[in-house]
């Protein structure tokens, strides 16, 4: 199936979820990271039970330190 994930259109496997999103983005599940799927925030709780459908647009986000 295709999503766009973070802006780009990104194929993933039929049935996949918010942690293949997330990896597939080059983040991971650690701390600091913020994931929306049509502008909606998913809580962490539900990354692993939330399947993605075709078309579905996500944003991955990590925080970031600096200054």
């Amino acid at each position: 199936m295709t999503v766009t994930l973070n802006g780009n259109p990104t194929e993933l496997p039929d049935g996949a979820t918010l942690i293949d999103a997330i990896n597939a983005s080059g983040a991971s599940e650690r701390r600091g990271v913020a994931v929306a799927v049509g502008g909606e925030v998913v809580p962490r709780a539900q990354w692993a039970a939330r399947e993605l459908a075709e078309g579905e647009e996500i944003e991955v986000v990590r925080a970031v330190q600096g200054g």
